[in-house]
Order: structure tokens, then C-alpha cells, then sequence
């Protein structure tokens, strides 16, 4: 309230609208970003009508899809001017034809448009439907009841199950897990692979579920924002003495569209539709047109010039006398066929093919195309921008090698580790005498031990018991064994790890804050208490354990890290740096792993100093890091890992392909720095040859300034930068910084929010005028899809005039018309889609091909010019061959000359095909059947007699060939002297 009377005097003040729609205004802005309270499980108590929580893709209703698909179509000039010259036919006075001529060409392009865009709307109706008839269970005064994901309002108290999708954003109130505290995935969100650890509302996860309703509480949330990574709020209890307060924090949250990924939680819902963070942060939709379209927009335009002077050429030769404007437009619309409503038609039809010919494409099954108007743009782009999880990588880590610096094990000599193993917990004594060196045995047994020790890794177990089920009862219907383990961690690397060691023979079997449990490939049950645990930070990149075994009460320090981070703390070795390196060029993300024995004193010094620096008040985190520094000398180096993603090696060719092709690769993801760093390198998004340069922490416009300038002093490096930096920059420097991007080979913006990743796309858009490609695999990508101008989900004649008379009659009327620009030259036109220029091996083989289409020089001015030269030529010798060899009757330049045009039609295909494919000379075959079948029957436009007499197949003959040799001599002696690129690999 403060915030709005603080902004009413300068609305006042300022205000250009009536006073009625700037009161509008200003209402419908305060009840946007109002914050709320939400009382639990009372929906009637809002105090305001808030949103429906229903999903909605859709771009049309019943009553806007026609008026919208006809807006859609009619906005560019090209199906403008059909429209305007298929209605001008309507008037008498222009008319030059039957109506069928125009209308029927016009109304088979909407036809094919409008069931198009009426299969997609469809298929968005019923995803939406799928996604809002979801049931939940809520909880109300009378019990448990079903509801549908759409019925959900804020207040309701939701109950959502393991691996379900939360519906709403919520506060987090209640769980069976016995922490307080359970595990999301939300990288439908944000983009990361990490789970996230949520903490119920601690008075409220005391009570059991049904006591949720024997309570008058209520959460105070802020308005909604986009910021998906902070919240503020409140939680109050006011049936207590005194009353209960819990501030809550974005750890108290879970938002919609995350995953549930352990146990079974209850929220109140405070967000619903589109006022959550999801949608929030999604862009609306736009209808995307292609290039080619644009261009062929452009060209029209110029046809268009063209024909209206054409047009006052012809009406100033006749000396502008009567009514001269009427002929001027009756020109127009006679030279209409300039630009040929056949051309929309193929080129609908062949994009149509060419999503169909994607689909049916055995190298990349399972392909669907949900926009069948742009498959051409794939051929065009530029800038490649790409998610990280599930496009680079599926962050299913899988373990490689283990180095123990004097012997190395990879994925095809694993048995012999698990042997060492089982032997060494065999033994009922493990340790001997006085060892002067450690047996290769031994070793594996200490790094194998140690990473299963050293992790942040949780095994969970499924329970049968639900939300009301006490504690030993949910104990007691748990099964422990092997088969209903998974684990649960904050990165995909860890769980790697551990399941690695389960197969080697030590398997995690229980973990809580206190202590872990591993199991020996004997069935015993070896337990260890955790006395300290150090997080990875991305400052010390890496982490540490103290643990004691309980067997034997002794006390080990166990680190693992990044080498940059651990070879200055462990003992001096000949081999660290040369095998890190190795595994880096084989792709593999390192590990050093290392160990220190402490006595008992030691740890209790560490203890005791390592508390009071917790204490500090002043420097707390450098007083705390100094303290655990310490300790971190001369460890005892164990081992060496290496981990790779299962996608990555299918991944590392095909990015290859796409930089030698000239397509520039930028990762949007909203992982942390570290890990999208090491996945660039990894996937060999950045090459091996190619430096990086990482773009340090930027919060105001000076440091901004000197980071981009240290910046520009690089040169062939690829660029590491964060969400928040990139946003100072963009605020302060943004044409700047763009101009810098994208002269880099690679670029990685790492800790994205979705509107930021759809911010860059349309940056480059702006700044670049090239095609664009967003690719991405979740909820967190549809933002950048739908931005891009391709996204990728993980789914002539008018010469006869002159001659007569400069009259504004047709030379081709009727069925002519309608036949030429359909059965009579449609299919073997439309059969160019089959055209190949190389084959796809060899396409792959050479990927700098790639680059001619992407410079657009099939469709340019010059070769447009080029095509309406020869236009005018073969349309000049069309006409005025006929009317040389034509003997009394008018009727036999129509047959002679229109004959030829079908004739010279189907050879300037054929002369443009590169590769001939089998339906291509069925496809000519067929038109030209058709035609001659058909002028059996088009008997008011040709005579029968005429045609079939000899001085009609020489004159058509004669003709044709002048219309024809000379072009393919010339296209003949062009590949010979100056052959393209592609005929050179070919040869």
C-alpha cells in the first residue's frame, strides 16, 4: 500500500490518458503485483479472484481461428495480391476470366493452410487437456478428495506423490521423509540436473496431516515475480499463545512444473496459472515465417513494380484515351500470372514434403515436425544455441578409468578390481606386519573405500506407507533390498560414483546426518560416523569427510576434487598432471581423490579450533577455510577417476559437423559455471586448440567496462559468462558485448533463467539478421524455442498484349490457366523437393558446403534478374514463333505457343535438376500425359485437326528448341568453366 500512494502524484502528475482508462490501468497494475495471505485449506478467504491454474498453448478459440489464420496469411504482399486480384474479378469491368482461374489456385493454398494450422491447434488442445485433467489428491475438513490439476486454487492443501509433477507453486508444508526435508527436480525449470533440498515449514511438519485443518494459520507471500531463485514470505500460526512465526525462504518453496523425487509431500498453494513462476518466465508464442518466405515476399514486391509499369507502358502506347485507369488496372490483373499463384501452392506443398521426408528419416527416428511451414530455414542457420541437459548431455554419468599412478583400469578391465576387492574383505585379517611398500591390492581397496566414503550421496527406499502412516509403520513396510535402491544427490558425478562402487562390491546402503553404512561384497556391515563434512564450493573446488570407523575407532580425512584444486595438497607424485591431462583429451571430467589419518588428538584439535572460527563473527568464511586448510596437507594421493556422460561421445562428432559447417554453437544452461565449463570442454564444444575465456563476476558498469575490455584482447577464444553478468553487460553495454559474442568460435552462458535464454536468441536476431536454432529438452528451453526462428525440442508470360493491339484480353483463358498452374507443370516442379546437389554422405563428409546455403545466392536479386531474363526470352520466342508460324486462324497460336510453354516448362525442370530421382521422370512424364490427354477434351481452345498434323509438331518442335538449347549450351559450358563446389566433389 505505501508503494502505491507513493506512485499516485507522479501518475497524477504525468498522466496523457482520460481519467477513465488511466484508473484502468493503475488497477489492473496494483492487482497484478499484489502480495497475498493465504489461509491453509480456506480458499474462500482470498481476497482477491486469482488466476485459474489451467495450462494454455493454444493460439486460437473457436471464434479468432479463422479471422486469425486468414490475418496470418494475408499480412505479407504475396497472398495479399492474390486476394485483391482474385476479387477484382467480381467486377465486371475487370474481369478477365472465369472466376475458377483465380479462386480455385487461392482457395486450395487456404484450404491446405487453414487444415495445417487446424491439426496443429488441435494436437496443442489436447496436450493442454492431458496436462490439466492431471488428478491430485487435496486434503479438505471431510478427508481426501480428486481433483483435476485445472480445479486447483490457491489455499487448497495438495498432496503430491514421488516422482509427480507439482501442479501450483506452494509453500512446503509437510513430508513423510523423517528429516523434514525432501528432494526436487527442477530442471523443468531451470534447467538444472542438480536436486534441489526443500525444508518443510518446521510447525507444521510436527503435526500429523489431518491436524492441518484443527490450526488457524496462514502464509503472508510476496507478489509474484520472475525470479525463480528467491522468495520471501511468512508463515503464522495465531491459535497458539504465543504466536507461532517462521520467515520462509525459497527453501520452503516448490515450484510448479518441478518433480517430487523423494517421498510424499503437502503444500498450500499461494501461485496458480499464470501467475507461477513457470509461466512467468515463458514467452507467448509467435507465428514463425521462414526466410525463403520473407524473400520471395521481397521479390514479389519487385514483380509487382514491374507489372504495374508494364501495365503504363502499355496503356500509354494506347494514349491513355477513354477510360484509361479502368485498362491501366485491366493490365494489371492481366499480367497477374507474372507472379504465379502455382509458386505458393509448390512451395506449400514442398515444405509439407520436406517435414514428412524429416519424420520418415531412418538416421534420426522418432523425428516429429510440429511446424510444417519452416523446414527450409534448417538449411539456413547460423547461430546454433543449445541446452545442456538432454541435448549435450543426458547427465548419465558412467565410470571410465581409475589411475592409481602405476597401473590404470578402464571400462574392459573392471573385473579385476571387484576381484581385489572380494578378496581383500575375504580375509578375516586385513592388515599385516610392517609394510615397506602397499600391494597393488591394497591400493585398490583404499580409493575404491574412499570414494564410497567421500559424497553427499543418499540411498532412498521405496515405502508403502502414505502421508498419515506413523514413522515404524512406514519403517516396516520398507524393503531394503538391492533391487528397490536408488540414490538421491546434488550432482549426477556422485551417483555415478557410488553405484560404481556397488558394482565393484561396497554398496551404500543407508546414510542420515550422523552416520553411513556400506556394505562388503561378504554381506558385512561396515559403519562409519561422520564427524565433519566440507561442501564443494566453487571457490576450493572440492569436498572433504572426516570419518570414524566404528570397527576400529580410527579417524580419516578424505578429499576429493578438481587437480587444479588438489595437487597442492597432496604428496609429491611424477604422474598426477600427465594423466589428468590424458583424460581430458579422451573427454573423461577428473578426479583426484586423497586421504590423511589423524589421531585422535589431531581431530580434536582440529574440533575445537575449527568451532570458534564458526563462531566469528568478523571474516567467518576465511577464518573457517583457514582452519580446514590446515588440515589439507600432505594427503596421501589414492587415485585418479574419470567419469564421461553417455551422450557425449554420440554428441562430440556431430558438434564437429556443425562448427566445420560454419554454424556458431552457444550453450544456454542454468548449471553452474564449473560444470557447463567442463561439459564445453568435454563435449569438444570448444575444440581442443581453442582457449577459454572466462568472463569474471560483473555487478556494476565499471567493472563491466575493464572485464569486456580484458575481453577484447583475446582473440579466437571461446567465452564463459554467467546469467547475472551477461545481464550487467546487456544493461550497460549491449551492442558492445553482442558485437564481442559472436566473434567468438563458442560461447557459454551458464546459471540462465528462461527469459534470459529467450533475451540472447532475440539479441542475435536483432544484432545479426541470421537464422537462428534454439534446441532444449525442458519446460526451462520453451521460452528459447519459441523465440528462435527454428526451435528444436527433444519435436513468366505477358508478352502476348503487345501484339494485339495493346489489348487487355488473355491469350490463355479458362481451364488453360487453372492447367497450367496445376496438373499440367505442378508435379514435376513440386518433384524438385527429391533434388540433391550431393549426396548425404558426402554432405556430412564436407560440412563447409554447408556455408553456401546459409549466404542465401539461390535466392537472390542476381538470380532472380537472372530467372526473368530468361523469362522474357523464352516468353519473346514463345510468342513471336507463333505468330510467325502460324498460318490463318488465330486458334493455332494458342495451340502452337501453348504447347511449347508446357514443353519448355518441363525441360527448364528437368535442365535445373541436379540428381535425378525416379519420381522425377515419372512426375514428367505424367504432366505431360495429362496435357495431351487432355486436349481431347479442349475442344473451344484448340483444333483437333491442327494438332494433330505434322506442321504443328515441327513449329512446337522448332520452337521449343530455340526456347531451350540455348540454355542448356550455356549451363553447359558454365559447370565445365566454372563448376560449383559440390560437382567438384562429385567428379
Amino acid at each position: 500500500l505505501p508503494d502505491v500512494v507513493q506512485l499516485r502524484p507522479v501518475r497524477t502528475v504525468h498522466c496523457t490518458e482520460n481519467c477513465c482508462d488511466c484508473l484502468l490501468r493503475t488497477c489492473r497494475k496494483r492487482k497484478e503485483l499484489k502480495a497475498r495471505t493465504v489461509w491453509l485449506g480456506c480458499p474462500e478467504k482470498s481476497e482477491e479472484k486469482h488466476p485459474r491454474n489451467i495450462i494454455k498453448n493454444q493460439k486460437y478459440n473457436v471464434f479468432t481461428f479463422v479471422p486469425g489464420v486468414l490475418y496470418q496469411q494475408f499480412k505479407f504482399f504475396l497472398n495479399l495480391y492474390f486476394l485483391v486480384v482474385a476479387c477484382s474479378q467480381f467486377v465486371p469491368s475487370l474481369k478477365i476470366g472465369f472466376l475458377y482461374t483465380y479462386w480455385a489456385p487461392l482457395g486450395f493454398v487456404l484450404t491446405v493452410t487453414m487444415m495445417r494450422e487446424a491439426v496443429d491447434e488441435v494436437r496443442r488442445y489436447k496436450r493442454d487437456k492431458e496436462m490439466n485433467s492431471q488428478l491430485y489428491t487435496k486434503l479438505t475438513m471431510r478427508g481426501k478428495v480428486q481433483v483435476k490439476s485445472s480445479e486447483i486454487q490457491v489455499g487448497d492443501l495438495i498432496i503430491v506423490e514421488k516422482n509427480q509433477r507439482i501442479p501450483a507453486d506452494m509453500i512446503f508444508l509437510r513430508t513423510t521423509e523423517k528429516t523434514g526435508a525432501c528432494f526436487i527436480r527442477t530442471d523443468q525449470l531451470d534447467g538444472e540436473t542438480d536436486w534441489k533440498l526443500k525444508v518443510a515449514v518446521a510447525c507444521t511438519q510436527r503435526l500429523p496431516a489431518i491436524d492441518l485443518f484443527s490450526i488457524s494459520a496462514y502464509v503472508h507471500a510476496q507478489k509474484p515475480l520472475l525470479d525463480i531463485h528467491s522468495f520471501e514470505g511468512n508463515f503464522t500460526r495465531e491459535d497458539s499463545d504465543p504466536h507461532v512465526h517462521e520467515s520462509l525462504s525459497i527453501e520452503n518453496t516448490l515450484w510448479a512444473s518441478t518433480v517430487v523425487a523423494s517421498g510424499t509431500v503437502i503444500g498450500v498453494v499461494i501461485y496458480t496459472g499464470k501467475e507461477t513462476r513457470s509461466v512467468l518466465n515463458t514467452s507467448n508464442a509467435k507465428n514463425k515465417v521462414g526466410l525463403l518466405d520473407l524473400e520471395l515476399n521481397r521479390l514479389t514486391k519487385a514483380l509487382f513494380v514491374a507489372q504495374v509499369v508494364l501495365s503504363v507502358v502499355m496503356v500509354a502506347l494506347q494514349g491513355f484515351l477513354g477510360p484509361w485507369f479502368r485498362n491501366l488496372f485491366r493490365f494489371v490483373v492481366l499480367f497477374s500470372y507474372i507472379i504465379p499463384i502455382s509458386l505458393r501452392v509448390n512451395l506449400d506443398m514442398g515444405k509439407s514434403a520436406y517435414g514428412w521426408m524429416i519424420m520418415k528419416d531412418e538416421n534420426i527416428p522418432g523425428t516429429v515436425v510440429r511446424t510444417s511451414t519452416i523446414p527450409e530455414e534448417l538449411g539456413r542457420l547460423v547461430y546454433l544455441l543449445t541446452d545442456k541437459t538432454g541435448t549435450l548431455t543426458q547427465n548419465e554419468m558412467v565410470f571410465r578409468r581409475l589411475h592409481l599412478g602405476t597401473v590404470s583400469y578402464g571400462t574392459d578391465t573392471m573385473d579385476e578390481i571387484q576381484s581385489h576387492i572380494a578378496q581383500a574383505y575375504a580375509q578375516s585379517q586385513h592388515s599385516a606386519g610392517p609394510k615397506v611398500r602397499k600391494s597393488v591390492s591394497s591400493r585398490i581397496n583404499e580409493a575404491v573405500k574412499a570414494i564410497a566414503l567421500c559424497h553427499n550421496v543418499t540411498p532412498v527406499y521405496e515405502s508403502r506407507a502414505g502421508i498419515n502412516g506413523e514413522t515404524d509403520a512406514a519403517e516396516a513396510d520398507q524393503d531394503f533390498s538391492d533391487d528397490n535402491r536408488t540414490y538421491q544427490a546434488s550432482s549426477p558425478d556422485e551417483v555415478a560414483l557410488v553405484r560404481w562402487t556397488e558394482r565393484m562390491g561396497l554398496t551404500l546402503v543407508s546414510r542420515d546426518l550422523t552416520s553411513l553404512q556400506l556394505k562388503t561384497p561378504s554381506g558385512q556391515i561396515l559403519t562409519y560416523f561422520i564427524l565433519q563434512i566440507f561442501p564443494f564450493t566453487s571457490e576450493s573446488k572440492r569436498m572433504g569427510i572426516i570419518v570414524r570407523e566404528e570397527a576400529t575407532g580410527s579417524i580419516t580425512l578424505y578429499m576429493k576434487g578438481a587437480d587444479v584444486a588438489m595437487a597442492s595438497i597432496v604428496q609429491y607424485n611424477d604422474w598426477l598432471e600427465e594423466e589428468c591431462g590424458n583424460m581430458a583429451r579422451e573427454g573423461l571430467r577428473t578426479l583426484v581423490v586423497a586421504k590423511k589419518s589423524l589421531s585422535e588428538e589431531q581431530y580434536q584439535d582440529f574440533e575445537s579450533r575449527y568451532n570458534q572460527a564458526k563462531l566469528s563473527i568478523h571474516d567467518r568464511t576465511l577464518k573457517v577455510a583457514a582452519v580446514v586448510e590446515s588440515l589439507e596437507r600432505e594427503m596421501e594421493l589414492l587415485c585418479l577417476t574419470g567419469v564421461e556422460d553417455k551422450l557425449q561421445a554420440d554428441v562430440r562428432p556431430t558438434l564437429e559437423l556443425l562448427r566445420n559447417a560454419g554454424i556458431k554453437i552457444w550453450m544456454l544452461t542454468g548449471d553452474k559455471l564449473e560444470t557447463a565449463t567442463c561439459i564445453a570442454k568435454s563435449s569438444h564444444l570448444v575444440s581442443r586448440n581453442q582457449d577459454i575465456h572466462v568472463f569474471k563476476p560483473v555487478s556494476s558498469r565499471g567493472e563491466a567496462h575493464l572485464e569486456l575490455n580484458a575481453f577484447r584482447r583475446k582473440h579466437e577464444c571461446a567465452l564463459v559468462i554467467s546469467g547475472d553478468s551477461l545481464e550487467v553487460c546487456l544493461r550497460y553495454y549491449e551492442h558492445e558485448f553482442v558485437e564481442l559474442a559472436c566473434q567468438c568460435p563458442a560461447v557459454v552462458c551458464c546459471r540462465c533463467s528462461p527469459t534470459q535464454k529467450a533475451q540472447i536468441v532475440r539479441l542475435l536476431q536483432q544484432h545479426t539478421s541470421n537464422r537462428t536454432c534454439a534446441i532444449g529438452d525442458g519446460g526451462n528451453d520453451v521460452s528459447m524455442i519459441q523465440a528462435a526462428d527454428c526451435g528444436i525440442g527433444i519435436e513468366g508470360k505477358a508478352v502476348f498484349s503487345s501484339m494485339f493491339y495493346f489489348a487487355s484480353v488473355p491469350l490463355y483463358q479458362g481451364f488453360l490457366m487453372v492447367g497450367y498452374a496445376t496438373v499440367y507443370t505442378m508435379f514435376p516442379v513440386f518433384s524438385l523437393v527429391l533434388d540433391q546437389d550431393v549426396k548425404p554422405e558426402m554432405a556430412l563428409l564436407y560440412p563447409e558446403l554447408y556455408k553456401d546455403l546459409t549466404k542465401g545466392r539461390s535466392l537472390s536479386f542476381k538470380t532472380f534478374l537472372i530467372w526473368v531474363l530468361i523469362s522474357v526470352y523464352q516468353g519473346g520466342i514463345l510468342m513471336y514463333g507463333a505468330l510467325l508460324l502460324f498460318e490463318s486462324e488465330f486458334v493455332h497460336v494458342v495451340a502452337i505457343s501453348f504447347t511449347a510453354l508446357i514443353l519448355t516448362e518441363l525441360l527448364m525442370v528437368a535442365l535445373t535438376v541436379r540428381t535425378w530421382h525416379w519420381l522425377m521422370v515419372v512426375a514428367e512424364f505424367f504432366s505431360l500425359a495429362c496435357y495431351l490427354a487432355s486436349l481431347a477434351f479442349l475442344n473451344e481452345y484448340f483444333d483437333l485437326g491442327f494438332i494433330t498434323t505434322k506442321a504443328f509438331l515441327w513449329k512446337v518442335s522448332a520452337i521449343t528448341m530455340v526456347s531451350c538449347l540455348p540454355l542448356y549450351i550455356i549451363k553447359y559450358l558454365k559447370r565445365k568453366f566454372s563448376p560449383p563446389s559440390y560437382s567438384k566433389l562429385s567428379s
